[in-house]
């Protein structure tokens, strides 16, 4: 009789388990994705607003605005591609990003901010 127990395995092999995709995790990468673009299009309808009936410093915050929309676009292309990537290979890591949308957050913030200065400071 061997002196080994029955369910230890080897320490040089590794146990293979499949992983299963569920399909809604295709889906829920994609509505956030799809929910990323609807943010950037209601802050790209305000800029436009703001470009089309501002004056001096509604044009400057239109280009503001418009800078941070174009990187959250950005953003969400690049995190929808590695999220797609990271399902595709299977891969159990975890898919969310802290650091992206608290810098967002903080540049629209910003323009915000540099909006209300430049609009009391001119007015006065």
């Amino acid at each position: 009789m061997s002196s080994a127990p029955l369910l230890q395995r080897p320490s040089n092999k590794r146990i293979a388990l499949p992983v299963r995709v569920e399909p809604k995790v295709f889906f829920a990468n994609e509505r956030t994705f799809l929910s990323w673009l609807n943010f950037t299009v209601v802050l790209g309808g305000l800029a436009v607003g703001l470009l089309n009936f501002g004056d001096r410093v509604g044009k400057i915050s239109a280009g503001m605005f418009t800078i941070v929309a174009m990187s959250i676009m950005i953003y969400a292309l690049v995190t929808y591609h590695w999220r797609a990537n990271a399902i595709r290979k299977r891969g159990s890591g975890p898919y969310d990003d802290r650091l992206g949308p608290t810098v967002l957050c903080l540049a629209l913030l910003a323009a915000i901010v540099i909006n209300f200065i430049l609009r009391f400071t001119e007015s006065s």
